[in-house]
């Protein structure tokens, strides 16, 4: 039996019972009986006893003061764990004669210390039945949120915008094979909707609501040549063509096939996709809502696409050429020309070009180079080789613009500006509305006050929404950012000037096999991995 100790509290003062452990069990803790004694007020002389426990061998009764002493009765500790999701409680014995709890007195105390939720009555009897003053007894436990599940699409075609042309054993790019036009016949199931699912509210044992977090809700978001289901969770097409997915939104269309684009044809408008067999001559456009495929060679033209644009035999803008995709853009080659791309730019070389690419520049092959111009990107830019061993200037610049980072900014005072509004109209409107249901009739001045208000409402939460999802778009990019780099296959040469967010670098002198990287406000070479 494990070693005791008793309180015994009376009007000539306070004494400890101490009985000595028999049969191996656990010896009295100094600790344990200076923690009771402290709790319950009970002055005593340490030295007096560390000697009694030390030299305890039969049951003896110590005098700890001569202050009149009230008995002392049962009490509870309680500790919060796991972020207030368990309130874990621990037993203080009463002194001889002192009284002890029942169950409701058990509640009551929990409750005063702040339990309020999840209170577990099987694990404080567990207590009473045994009165174990040593163990530590879960008395509340928490219950977490459920978490609920967002909604998603399930597109029954390839979304896949980071298409690559595929590199041959020989070391060469076919710029054919990319696999980046959905076919789709009259009646295709096109995408199904699987709408959210919404959490539940947990709560913690001191009675705070725990929140799920938020869940996403999505619609299915398409054009023309598109039939929806009856119950709005399916989509379909109702002519056969090519399917694409632009920014969010399914489209189908048949396909305009041109052999040339030129005097023959002229410029070309078109809401689908354009696919050219041959070439596209100077000083013509081609503006499309999907893609843009052209087999030969493009001069100095304009294409402006929706979707993206795949040159195969390369671009010699001659200086006045444009390309500007909502997607991608490839091109075996890239010369004299302005490039924009939402999406990345991936071509073979790249000569004197301003390229402007929302996401990443890749330029591999056989050949690889950049070689003069401008190169942005958002997160990343990689070549074999950048500038020339002549010193052409060459500038690659990746990371977000201070222009993007004051627009965050700017929408984060114009969601706060909106809140106020808000916040200041619903009283008001609520007032109203509660005037009208009491039967209290509104002046014409009034009434057309508070149409004037609801509508200030309405159009500031809709402004709202579309300000968070811009919001959202920018924090994508501002976390890619923190990953961006340059990184050469081969050769830098001396000439060319890299600039990473708002630092930069000037390379004075070849470097190999390296990669670029913003640490600690400045450019960093580093070797590949």
């Amino acid at each position: 039996m494990d070693a005791k100790f008793a309180l015994i509290c009376g009007n000539d003062g306070a004494k400890l019972r101490l009985t000595p452990a028999t049969d191996g069990g656990a010896d009295l803790s100094v600790s344990d009986i200076v923690d009771y004694l402290n709790y319950n007020r009970i002055d005593f002389q340490l030295p007096d006893l560390n000697k009694a426990v030390q030299t305890l061998n039969k049951e003896i009764v110590i005098n700890l003061n001569r202050v009149k002493t009230l008995p002392v009765r049962e009490a509870v500790i309680t500790e919060f764990r796991d972020n207030n999701m368990l309130c874990v409680a621990k037993f203080m014995p009463p002194s001889e004669n002192g009284e002890k709890y029942d169950l409701s007195e058990v509640m009551s105390d929990l409750k005063f210390q702040g339990v309020k939720f999840g209170i577990d009555k099987d694990a404080i009897r567990e207590f009473l039945d045994s009165r174990d003053y040593k163990k530590e007894y879960i008395v509340a436990k928490g219950v977490e949120a459920v978490q609920g599940k967002n909604a998603y699409i399930e597109y029954n075609f390839n979304t896949d915008v980071k298409a690559r042309p595929t590199l041959l054993e020989d070391g060469s790019v076919d710029f054919f094979s990319l696999n980046i036009i959905n076919h789709v016949n009259e009646g295709d199931l096109l995408a199904t909707l699987y709408r959210e699912v919404p959490g539940k509210y947990g709560c913690d044992v001191t009675g705070v609501k725990i929140k799920p977090a938020i869940i996403r809700k999505r619609v299915l978001r398409f054009g023309k040549n598109i039939r929806l289901s009856e119950d709005k969770n399916q989509i379909f097409a109702t002519c056969s063509g090519h399917v694409n997915l632009i920014d969010g939104r399914v489209f189908v269309s048949n396909v305009m096939q041109v052999e040339n684009v030129n005097t023959s044809t002229g410029n070309i408008e078109y809401e689908g996709n354009v696919q050219v067999n041959g070439n596209v001559a100077t000083n013509f456009s081609i503006h499309a809502k999907g893609n843009v495929e052209v087999r030969g060679v493009v001069e100095g033209a304009e294409i402006i696409a929706g979707g993206n644009i795949t040159i195969a035999r390369g671009m010699n803008g001659m200086g006045r050429g444009v390309l500007k995709a909502g997607g991608n853009i490839i091109a075996q080659f890239i010369e004299n020309s302005t490039v924009e791309a939402d999406g990345y730019v991936e071509s073979g070389s790249i000569m004197h070009s301003t390229v402007l690419a929302g996401t990443e520049v890749h330029v591999g092959g056989k050949r690889g180079f950049i070689s003069g111009g401008k190169i942005s990107a958002t997160t990343l830019v990689e070549a074999k080789i950048l500038g020339s061993d002549m010193g052409t200037d060459t500038l690659i610049e990746i990371g977000i613009s201070p222009t993007v980072k004051r627009r965050h900014k700017e929408i984060e005072a114009e969601l706060d500006s909106n809140e106020k509004t808000i916040k200041r109209a619903v009283p008001i409107l609520e007032a109203a509305r509660d005037k009208r249901e009491a039967g209290i009739e509104l002046s014409e001045e009034q009434i057309n006050n508070i149409k004037g208000l609801s509508k200030i409402v309405k159009d500031k939460a809709k402004e709202t929404h579309a300000l968070k999802e811009e919001l959202k778009e920018i924090d994508i990019l501002l976390q890619n950012e923190q990953r961006s780099a340059v990184i050469v296959n081969d050769v830098v040469h001396q000439g060319t000037k890299i600039v990473i967010s708002d630092v930069s670098k000037n390379i004075k002198e070849p470097v190999r096999y390296c990669r670029f990287i913003k640490d600690r406000g400045d450019v960093r070479v580093v070797g590949m991995n």
